[in-house]
């Protein structure tokens, strides 16, 4: 007989799967070395979006003068913006850590395992088999082999989220979402930001427009070489220096004192012994899983970013009640990941769901395109909004096939697109949308409109 009805490892999102099999009676084992909350709550979405608030209200001061409002900046606390981050999100975590060990039909393993056969894994010095297994380790940091990377102290987000006494300069490795945030924060409070990205453009990703668009704001506030690998780093006097080169053999050298490793993030399989337990990786280390989060052994699931069906919180969570329904109440459910969206939280915001127009021309799909500018409408002009737009992608019999935004509040209005989506609305249907005057979404509506005609 097994010691648990269902083992859980990894107390990110996961924690939830844990929380609902015990409330049903069932033995069910939680592993997690702590902090509970995973990468969200800890070191990723949760505290970027906190320090990224006060950088906005930074930035709103130095910006009123545009409203005729006289604001000066007295000076920036960040000690006690990053102490009191630090405060309330390490207190979720130790609270939900102390309900979670007097909870009843709940065990909480605060440490690491690994497999060490099917189902069975070491905890607390011994064996430990399940009926039922959730694999949930999530993600961490990619730092790659560049020449002098492992001789210097470098942050990587973890480190760079935490850091109570920002310095003057600072290099970014990388030019994604992770890295565009944590330069916007830093150059925000006074840091002169530098961005080192391989691809021709930030946030390569994003629809072209978009990321053009976005590059060409960003070069305003930062040093940004794009089409620049980096290829070695050294430590100097007063810092680092980091070495890149184009494809065309031009070099740059660029210093701070500080270095950010922001360049993508890998799954957290390699210390689990996944062979001895009969689950297979992909060849970039993710959980392989079919569409029920089902990997290739028998009774054992994986969910979150371990799994790479998309790294983003929100997908996370929406496999946990997937996990949920399967593994606690044997309701086999499969997941749909269509419509998925990401938004990424600079200024301006910027947000995305479907395909991108590199990706339709790639496919060799036909498409339609409408725009329209956060400018041309009329809360536009009111918050003086000159940059910004939505950009709509749909097939000629009206299917929405992607929609992207760059401009205010971006987060909030890629969620029309999204529903639509979801629930298969076409571009007409969205374009005789009565949309309120004069909001935001009057512009959602222009693009729409724009597509349909």
């Amino acid at each position: 007989m097994a010691d648990f009805d269902v083992l859980v490892i990894g107390g990110g999102t996961a924690n939830n799967v844990a929380a609902a099999a015990a409330n049903r009676g069932l033995e069910t084992a939680l592993v997690e070395p702590g902090p509970l909350g995973g990468t969200c709550l800890n070191r990723g979405c949760n505290p970027s979006k906190m320090l990224i608030q006060a950088a906005n209200a930074v930035n709103h001061v130095r910006d009123a003068e545009r409203f005729h409002v006289d604001a000066s900046l007295e000076g920036i606390d960040w000690e006690s913006v990053v102490g009191e981050m630090d405060d309330l999100l390490g207190g979720i975590a130790d609270d939900m850590a102390e309900r979670y060990r007097e909870k009843d039909h709940l065990t909480l393993f605060e440490e690491r395992t690994a497999f060490v056969d099917d189902r069975t894994v070491e905890l607390d010095g011994q064996e430990v088999t399940s009926e039922k297994v959730v694999v949930a380790t999530g993600s961490r940091p990619v730092v790659p082999p560049i020449d002098g990377l492992d001789d210097v102290d470098y942050l990587t987000s973890k480190e760079a989220l935490y850091l109570t006494d920002p310095p003057e300069r600072l290099v970014v490795l990388g030019g994604g979402y992770i890295a565009v945030e944590l330069g916007y924060v830093f150059e925000s409070i006074g840091t002169d930001v530098t961005i080192v990205e391989m691809m021709d453009a930030l946030v390569p990703r994003e629809d072209g427009d978009v990321s053009e668009a976005f590059t060409d704001i960003a070069s305003d506030r930062h040093d940004v070489y794009t089409g620049h690998r980096v290829t070695a780093v050294e430590a100097v006097d007063d810092g680092h220096r980091v070495h890149a080169e184009t494809e065309d053999g031009e070099t740059i050298a660029v210093e701070g004192e500080e270095v950010l490793v922001a360049l993508g993030r890998r799954p957290n399989t390699d210390a689990l012994n996944l062979d001895a337990a009969g689950i297979e990786v992909d060849d970039r280390g993710f959980v392989e899983t079919n569409e029920y989060l089902e990997t290739t052994a028998e009774n054992v699931w994986a969910q979150g970013d371990v799994a790479g069906n998309a790294l983003f919180k929100h997908s996370g969570d929406y496999e946990t009640r997937h996990v949920i329904d399967t593994v606690v109440h044997d309701e086999r459910r499969a997941i749909d990941l269509t419509a998925m969206p990401h938004t990424i939280f600079t200024e301006p915001q910027i947000a995305g769901v479907g395909a991108t127009e590199d990706e339709l021309e790639e496919e060799g799909r036909e498409y339609v395109v409408g725009r329209a500018d956060y400018a041309d409408s009329a809360m536009g002009r009111a918050k003086k909004l000159e940059d910004g737009f939505v950009k709509v992608l749909g097939a000629p019999d009206g299917e929405i096939l992607g929609c992207h935004v760059i401009g205010y509040e971006a987060s909030m209005l890629v969620h029309e697109a999204v529903v639509a989506m979801r629930t298969g609305a076409t571009v007409d249907e969205v374009a005789d949308t009565i949309h309120a005057h004069p909001t935001l979404g009057k512009v959602v509506e222009a693009a729409f409109l724009d597509a349909s005609n």
